[in-house]
């Protein structure tokens, strides 16, 4: 039977709360951007919970109103030790504004989907309000938007160079990463009396001081300055090599980038967490709902995952576009299969749950439990990779681990079936090992991934199509995705299932050109895709691939690349993913001939003259189950006004 929680115990989010608790006043109080969801998926509840852990009082404002008198800042006066500032578990411009810089129409991190809970940039808004009411109290920013903008980095959305969130914003100390481990030691520090100028010397955190008060330090990396970096590109992007391959080491050295009459300081990070400290974050004592605020509303990042099961954090694919090595770190922390289970047990006695997990995955579905077999290789490692261009020999890519946690988890009752919903990297799945148990258990994961979790439909990221794209992204090559989608029919075949293969594309990925979009274009013609999960390139900081779309040159080489800039160069770019659409059909035609590739033309619509329709299977695969014939019937076939506007008999 499923436990009946009451309000206290939730983190208290107003004085009434405080007040049912007997405080006069609270240790910590942390203001986040997002909903309060008491889970271990939800950046505010980890840290509330963590810090609660070590014996304080902590207390959440969720989603402040910043625009009216100021209230929600003042309203649980001022903590002992320290207020805590996270804009939650998105970058908010990344969770506001799409590719095109449009506003979304919906915020899934906030009660029904309202877009006008979180300002732009809310570790910025909220510290500055903070520190204008309370001077005097200390402010530590964490999450996603201060751990990738630590840094003199690119923003996208006001389209220009930005010096690093510690300048940015009054914040007195920054942690980026993972929190738990730094957040531990701040504490102790806080606990014996330590003022901000101890807590900087804390790993894992980054600040901001007077030029003159800076004290250089044996060992020191030295970046070139903001005021260099926004004269020349090419400096910016020689910075970021550095930056990633010290994010990515066991033992960094300290960053230094002067910015104005300020420098910056990135202590290194701590080497990666152990399994014990990972399990003690996910075993706290969460409800693993909604706050009861929030009744009668819905959260839809949670709904998303309520039954689902993380198992494990860091990924080493270290994908160009991705920004989860940055924030989460290169190498693998797992957790152990008792704490797993334990989660799996408690989320089968949930009021809703019907017997159906959602996802037993994590930033990569099938990274669990993997790491280097000699670990001191790894300390010495400073590839951004574990996986690209090849995998790494000292890899220890035996899915064994995983798939026995897969069916610990399918026997324990109240289970029906699990699925994996996160991303699966099928480069892991069809590499060639030499060892013999690695080849087997590889086989054994691809097998029962397609026949037992695959939820009638399986999403991969092949990315791209094109070589030199692929290269830039440091994906592998296309032809191991083919090879994947024969692995996945004979699969389907054998056990008589009918499911669908959901490839995720990019376009105008640095260094990919029109004509790259076309050729992807025919090539997954041919494998019988119409492609639903696509998405055009959107910069966000400390990437590979933002700082080559910024600066043009790749930083490891400093070879000059194209990057579609223009929202027309996007356009054509996108274009290509819908070729079998009717209203795209003139302007790829038009545009195949002004780039010299006729020949595609024929490739993509079989030398078939236009009559206002594309005749392609709806039930191929990758295509929507609802899109059959009689839907089509339903829908009357609609000429582009704009396409056929003064001309005659173009039927």
């Amino acid at each position: 039977m499923a436990r009946q929680y009451s309000l206290t115990d939730f983190l208290p989010t107003s004085k009434k709360e405080m007040d049912a608790r007997g405080w006069d006043e609270a240790d910590v109080i942390l203001f986040s951007g997002d909903a309060y969801v008491d889970h271990p998926s939800f950046g505010a509840a980890v840290v509330g919970r963590f810090l609660e852990s070590h014996g304080l009082r902590v207390a959440i404002v969720p989603q402040p109103n910043w625009r009216d008198d100021l209230r929600d800042f003042r309203k649980l006066g001022k903590p002992r030790l320290f207020f805590g500032v996270s804009p939650g578990a998105m970058d908010s411009m990344v969770n506001k504004y799409t590719a095109a810089r449009r506003l979304r129409s919906e915020d899934a991190y906030t009660p029904d989907k309202r877009i006008d809970m979180r300002p732009e940039y809310p570790s910025i808004v909220y510290s500055r309000i903070l520190k204008s009411i309370y001077p005097d109290v200390p402010i530590i920013l964490g999450g996603i938007e201060a751990s990738l903008r630590r840094l003199v980095h690119y923003d996208y959305w006001q389209n220009k160079l930005l010096p690093g969130m510690s300048i940015l914003s009054p914040a007195d100390l920054i942690i980026y990463g993972m929190g738990e481990l730094p957040l531990a030691e701040v504490v102790e520090k806080l606990k014996a009396g330590a003022d901000i100028a101890e807590l900087r010397k804390v790993l894992q955190t980054t600040y901001a001081v007077d030029a003159q008060d800076f004290q250089p330090q044996e060992g020191d990396l030295h970046l070139f300055s903001y005021e260099e970096c926004q004269k020349d590109k090419k400096k910016q992007a020689m910075n970021f090599k550095h930056i990633e391959e010290e994010s990515n080491k066991f033992h960094a050295s300290r960053i230094i980038q002067p910015c104005g009459d300020r420098v910056i300081v990135v202590n290194p990070p701590f080497p990666p967490m152990t399994t014990g400290q990972i399990d003690a974050s996910f075993d706290l004592p969460y409800t693993r709902l909604p706050h009861p605020r929030y009744k009668g509303k819905t959260i839809t990042a949670y709904e998303m995952i309520k039954h689902s099961v993380n198992l494990h954090r860091g990924c080493f694919g270290g994908c160009a576009f991705c920004t989860i090595s940055a924030h989460q770190g290169k190498f693998v922390a797992s957790r152990s299969e008792a704490s797993v289970l334990k989660e799996v047990g408690a989320i089968t006695e949930m009021d809703d749950f019907k017997g159906y997990l959602s996802d037993v995955g994590g930033p990569s579905a099938n990274m669990y439990r993997m790491e280097g077999v000699n670990r001191e290789l790894c300390a010495r490692c400073v590839r951004p990779s574990c996986i690209f261009p090849a995998i790494c020999p000292n890899l220890n890519a035996n899915h064994k681990p995983l798939n026995d946690l897969l069916d610990k988890v399918d026997k324990i009752p109240g289970i029906k079936k699990s699925f994996i919903g996160s991303g699966v990297r099928y480069d892991l799945l069809l590499e060639e090992y030499k060892n013999p148990e690695y080849q087997r258990e590889a086989k054994r994961y691809t097998e029962s991934l397609i026949a037992h979790h695959t939820s009638g439909r399986l999403k991969v990221a092949p990315e791209h199509t094109s070589p030199n794209v692929l290269k830039i992204m440091r994906k592998p090559p296309f032809s191991l995705f083919e090879r994947f989608t024969r692995i996945f029919d004979e699969v389907n075949k054998k056990y008589g299932l009918k499911q669908q293969l959901i490839p995720y594309f990019i376009s105008s990925h640095p260094n990919s050109h029109e004509v790259d979009m076309a050729e992807l274009a025919v090539l997954t013609k041919r494998l019988n895709f119409h492609l639903e999960q696509v998405q055009d390139f959107t910069p966000t900081p400390m990437t590979l691939a933002t700082e080559i779309y910024y600066t043009g040159y790749h930083p490891y080489t400093l070879e000059k690349l194209y990057c579609a800039i223009s929202p027309e160069e996007k356009r054509k770019q996108r274009r290509y993913f819908f070729w079998y659409k009717p209203e795209e059909r003139k302007n790829i035609e038009r545009e195949l001939k002004r780039i010299g590739r006729s020949d595609l033309i024929g490739k993509l619509y079989d030398n078939k003259p236009f009559h206002g329709r594309v005749s392609y299977d709806p039930k191929a695969i990758g295509s929507s189950p609802a899109d059959d014939k009689r839907s089509r019937r339903k829908k009357p076939y609609k000429q582009n006004d704009n396409w056929n506007k003064g001309k005659k008999n173009r039927r």
